[in-house]
């Protein structure tokens, strides 16, 4: 299925597993449906089953957001706390729309508690509460960690489902059945470009992995002595992680400067941030650092993996000047990690997005396109953990090995199985969904907007000197093009960038912009937090009287 045919379905409101290979595009596919429901009105709550996930997203995690927190199981009492908890309840209530990022990661127990609060709390026994429920991620990569006190903590404690022999992952779990979410599994690939080590991968996917393949991968290995210089090391555990860069830095003989991270909100949430942010809260660089970038910028000229030298320091405001692998220099600034909700920020935290990067973990590296890496993974002990490292970088030629041992090509037999089913699933709903008329499947579309109170966005068109808006209506398209702007010119294109754009400013979000602004907080950055055009941000910012109107 296509990143297009996807999209299309969880726009009727469809419940919805979308999985596929590392690189598909699943991140993509959530980005571009919240922010087509956010120029309609609708606030959906992005979620993950980890912190990690969560900051990439810009959301909080579903432990968090559900506020079942690190419970491994619910009682009556803990239930009824949750339930009446207003915040929480809030949030629970007016949602529309609830992704869950790296579903893999979530244990069956954690996935029917949040069930659970939801359904409790919004009075409503369909599955989530009637919430439209959107699972993302792949079987294969991480499974979820299984701790053996939640089995003896359940058979003593008043638990509100009954025990059964319980499955590991969360396809297993009641929620899941109840809620029979319709399987996308997204077939391109936007990371691999390699023929032979796409072979690979999918050979791993299918338990076919054999001496052909083997051999190919014997032809990347590496010994320690002879390590490419610029390629970023990959470990499975956090101790060889940490060695090998306080190490390292330790070599250069440069003054160390440190980048203190700032933070802003609910102290739980910041920690929630702090945790899933790649950056640490005092990051110590020197000249010839090696440093791998931590968020995404494409306009400046990085994204999440992009690795690079620390080459000075600016004279002015001491910022790292950093050149990339293929020759950029980028002067790095602060960024921000936020969790927002029903378009307000709860809390933010602000660093240079970057990190020693002589090492990272396998874990860490979810999320990320690698151009080069050495990997030793002769300490994997987890199913899916060698395929998540293995699928970090691009080609083969960019796979540089220093070990591996048996289970390192092995993935879970169990998920095996269940993912030819996904497959199938995923084909059936697609030939279907292929034979629903266009105008059939764009009214369906309109209802579920409609069922969540949102709205079609306006269009702007011109009449007279100014300019007037009007709201799209059905038979609008039949009007004279003379009053209408061209295709793509319409508040729908502008707010699927700037969700906010045109909107009147409330007197909360004049201090909120004030007080970013006088924290340094840059234009481009406050463009993206308010969901406006950067001019439209100066002109508020001038209006309040903090800024100065530019000469004409």
């Amino acid at each position: 299925m296509t990143q297009a045919q996807a999209l299309e379905i969880l726009k009727t409101g469809a419940n919805v597993f979308l999985t596929g290979e590392p690189g598909a595009g699943k991140t993509y596919v959530i980005n571009e449906y919240a922010s087509y429901l956010r120029a309609r009105h609708i606030d959906p709550a992005i979620t993950a089953s980890t912190g990690i996930a969560a900051t990439h997203l810009g959301g909080m995690t579903i432990h968090s957001w559900s506020g079942i927190g690190i419970k491994k199981y619910l009682d009556r009492y803990e239930l009824d706390k949750i339930s009446t908890t207003e915040y929480l309840a809030k949030r629970i209530r007016r949602g529309k729309v609830l992704v869950i990022d790296e579903v893999s990661m979530l244990s069956p127990e954690t996935l029917d508690m949040v069930d659970l609060v939801c359904r409790t709390v919004r009075q409503n026994d369909d599955a989530f509460g009637g919430l439209q429920i959107i699972f993302v991620g792949d079987f294969f990569q991480l499974p979820p960690v299984v701790r053996n006190e939640y089995n003896n903590n359940s058979q003593s404690q008043d638990s509100l489902w009954e025990e059964n022999e319980k499955p590991r992952f969360a396809y297993g779990s009641n929620a899941w059945q109840r809620a029979k979410p319709m399987t996308c599994y997204l077939t391109e690939q936007h990371r691999q470009d390699d023929d032979i080590f796409l072979e690979i991968l999918s050979a791993i996917r299918q338990n076919s992995f054999g001496d052909k393949h083997l051999s190919k991968i014997q032809t990347r290995r590496v010994v320690r002595e002879n390590l490419p210089e610029k390629a970023v090391k990959l470990y499975t555990h956090n101790i060889n992680v940490d060695r090998t860069n306080d190490a390292m830095l330790a070599t250069f003989n440069a003054k160390p400067v440190t980048f203190s991270m700032t933070t802003k909100g609910s102290s739980a949430l910041v920690a929630a941030l702090q945790k899933g942010c790649l950056s640490p809260k005092n990051l110590v660089l020197k000249v010839g650092a090696k440093v791998m970038f931590t968020k995404n910028n494409p306009k400046e000229g990085f994204v999440n993996g992009t690795l690079g030298t620390v080459e000075s320091f600016d004279n002015y405001i001491h910022l790292p000047i950093v050149r990339t692998h293929d020759g950029r220099k980028i002067l790095v600034e602060q960024m921000d990690w936020s969790v927002e909700e029903g378009g307000k920020i709860r809390a933010k935290i602000s660093q240079v997005p970057l990190r020693l990067a002589w090492a990272i973990t396998v874990h860490k590296s979810q999320g990320m396109s690698l151009e080069e890496a050495v990997m030793d993974l002769s300490d994997v002990f987890e199913f899916g953990q060698g395929y998540v490292a293995l699928s970090r970088v691009r080609r083969l030629s960019g796979l540089h090995l220093l070990g591996w041992n048996q289970q390192t090509f092995q993935v879970h037999p169990e998920v095996l199985i269940k993912d030819s089913e996904f497959r199938i699933s995923s084909e059936a709903g697609e030939v279907a969904f292929s034979k629903i008329p266009k105008a059939e499947l764009e009214k369906m579309h309109k209802n579920f907007i409609k069922a969540c109170a949102g709205d079609e966005p306006s269009v702007p068109s011109t009449e007279g000197d100014g300019i007037s808006y009007e709201a799209i209506s059905p038979g609008s398209e039949k009007k004279s093009a003379k009053t209408k702007k061209p295709k793509g010119h319409g508040f729908d294109k502008i707010r699927e960038k700037h969700p906010n754009a045109f909107r009147p400013w409330s007197k909360e979000q004049d201090e909120e912009l004030k007080e970013f602004f006088s924290n340094g907080v840059a234009i481009e950055n406050l463009s993206e937090t308010f969901g406006r055009k950067a001019g439209a941000i100066r002109m508020r910012l001038v209006k309040l009287g903090v800024l100065e109107e530019e000469p004409i």
